[in-house]
């Protein structure tokens, strides 16, 4: 073993030593020489040098056209081994060019990303590659955007109400055809509650005024006030509305909130079932949860609401009026009810008067008629939303049901 070791590295080792020295430069000289050719892929493209009120379809701010190209190149193996779109860069010239041409892609449009690499000398061939550019006009014009409603979830202790303005604009700068169907097309801005904290909302919330602290309104920092248009820019584009300074969404607090006042009952009789359900054959009976008081059936136990404003129930409390929906027991065991306002477009001129006045007075809004719009879609969002609650935090459950004359109310949750 020894004396075979002793032949393979021993003997005549300056002999080996050279030869193996000459192998390795004669495999270097060959590798750099040697040339391969393959297809490079997502090479981007540069145009430059166009007339200033001119621009490209897909073409962003700097220059470069979202189509990438796939190119054929030939050049020596080790500079193609590694070789990908990232170390390459066509660039053409649109100098006195019409508004469409033909651009032939050769060698000579090629330049080099990768400082590793020199194109005029490890590059021997590129096979012509064709591509059509057609000018465009450049126009600047105004792409409207809907304010969507939010996704996700609000933190733990709010509700969301509202988001205003729901419609903004941003200006843009790009070819016409692309602008034009950004704008037939519009736009959507949706943001993410669960991007916000209770931290956030709390402590905006402590600022607030004692008597209207259920309502918190969180100013959209500007970070977010941006969208996406990749046909025009590879990054987000700011919106330039005067008006998304504005922007805000609106939360309540989920804490009860007392009604303070005693609740009429009424009962809505549905005209198909007149002949036999009508005000002489069936009566509101009274107990001792409904009861009667100056000629009154009113609940006067304690009620709450809740995910509204303290300002909205003080309010509407006393337009207030729960009516029960009468129906034959063969179509319900237990008849449906709901919570009713009187004049509600009254209401509503009053909730907008009154906020818009103590806005007024505290100097908060510089742009009073504008939040006009905005109060009433808030307003309506109460209305819609409204529930009685139980100090227990829990939804009012009725029960009622029809007797032999008369209809009957008890709580299932009191």
């Amino acid at each position: 073993m020894k004396t075979l070791l002793r032949r393979l590295f021993i003997e005549n080792w300056h002999r080996k030593l050279l030869s193996l020295i000459l192998a390795m430069i004669i495999w270097m000289i060959i590798n750099h020489q040697m040339t391969v050719t393959k297809h490079v892929h997502n090479i981007p493209v540069r145009v430059e040098h166009l007339p200033a009120e001119k621009t490209i379809e897909n073409m962003q701010v700097n220059g470069i056209l979202n189509k990438r190209i796939t190119l054929t190149i030939t050049a020596n193996k080790s500079v193609m081994d590694d070789l990908t779109g990232k170390d390459l860069e066509v660039v053409i010239d649109a100098r006195g060019k019409p508004d469409q041409w033909i651009a032939t892609i050769g060698k000579k449009n090629l330049v080099s990303l990768n400082p590793d690499i020199d194109v005029g000398k490890a590059i021997s061939r590129v096979v012509p590659y064709d591509l059509i550019i057609k000018q465009s006009k450049l126009i600047t014009d105004k792409i409207p955007i809907l304010v969507s409603q939010p996704i996700g979830e609000p933190p733990k202790g709010y509700q969301y109400l509202d988001i205003w303005p729901y419609q903004l604009h941003v200006t843009v700068t790009g070819p016409e055809e692309t602008v034009k169907r950004l704008k037939a097309r519009g736009q959507k801005l949706t943001f993410n509650l669960s991007d916000l904290t209770r931290n956030e909302l709390d402590a905006l919330q402590s600022g607030l005024r004692k008597d209207n602290a259920e309502e918190v309104s969180f100013y959209v920092p500007n970070a977010w006030k941006k969208i996406n248009l990749p046909m025009l820019s590879d990054t987000p584009v700011e919106i330039d509305d005067p008006q998304a300074k504005e922007l805000r969404i609106d939360f309540s607090r989920q804490d009860l909130i007392p009604i303070g006042v005693d609740i009429p009952v009424a009962i809505y009789f549905p005209p198909k079932y007149s002949a036999t359900l009508n005000p002489d054959t069936y009566t509101l009976a009274t107990n001792n949860f409904v009861v009667k008081k100056k000629g009154l059936k009113m609940i006067t136990q304690p009620l709450y609401a809740q995910g509204v404003s303290k300002l909205f129930v003080d309010i509407v409390k006393e337009m207030l009026e729960i009516y029960l929906i009468a129906a034959p027991k063969n179509e319900r065991e237990t008849l449906l009810w709901t919570c009713q306002f009187a004049y509600p477009h009254e209401l509503e001129d009053r909730y907008v008067a009154r906020v818009m006045s103590e806005s007024h007075e505290e100097g908060g809004d510089v742009q009073p008629y504008a939040r006009e719009e905005y109060l009433r879609n808030r307003f309506r969002s109460y209305m819609n939303r409204f529930r009685l609650y139980t100090a227990k935090n829990q939804k009012l459950n009725l029960k009622i049901e029809l007797q032999a004359n008369t209809i009957t109310v008890q709580p299932q949750n009191l």
